[in-house]
């Protein structure tokens, strides 16, 4: 799987397996022995074509909002490795994934660079901190949390302002609706 860290699990991307038709198949059902727990697995080894599961005959980009990359890239069975199919070069399919994020990204409201630069730079000096004192680091760590509660509550307050207006929430930070609005709550309970 493959993340941002800012879209997280909104924009997870993944290569997804598509049958000879063009179509990505049903996830499978995994029956781990006696139990009444079933595993479900999309993960685009799975259809191998054995214990009567579809057979994969390429792959795509694909992530978790939705999106579905244009190009499927042929599956060679051949150099998949059955003990660590994870191997298998998809590196096209994460490129292609890798284009749809930076078109979230510049569908989103942008963030100022000079903030950009001070957040890297923030990054940066705590992770040296870290290493050098951690507890120094922890206090740093514990005036950002409380920073990002206060400013948090208020940016949230009058986003919510903004969608009465007619503004969406989710586009706005490069989000589907329903996650941008889960952020927005998170931020108005944080206080």
């Amino acid at each position: 799987m493959w993340k941002t860290m800012e879209f997280g699990e909104a924009h997870q991307g993944r290569p997804a397996a598509l049958l000879a038709d063009g179509i990505e198949p049903a996830t499978v059902l995994l029956d781990g022995g006696s139990g009444a727990n079933f595993h479900e697995s999309n993960d685009w080894w799975i259809y191998s074509g054995e214990l009567r599961r579809p057979l994969a005959t390429s792959l795509r980009g694909a992530c978790s909002c939705g999106w579905r990359g244009e190009t499927s890239y042929p599956l060679s069975w051949e150099d998949v490795d059955r003990n660590a199919p994870h191997l298998y070069d998809t590196r096209q399919l994460k490129d292609d994934w890798a284009r749809h994020i930076d078109d979230v990204e510049a569908r989103a409201v942008p963030v100022p660079d000079v903030l950009v630069a001070l957040l890297d730079q923030v990054e940066q000096e705590l992770d040296r901190l870290a290493g050098d004192a951690p507890l120094a680091a922890l206090r740093a760590i514990s005036r950002l949390e409380h920073l990002i509660a206060e400013v948090g509550y208020a940016a949230a307050y009058g986003a919510e302002a903004d969608a009465r207006s007619g503004t969406l929430i989710g586009p706005g930070l490069g989000l589907p609706e329903n996650e941008g609005r889960r952020r927005l709550l998170s931020y108005s309970l944080r206080r």
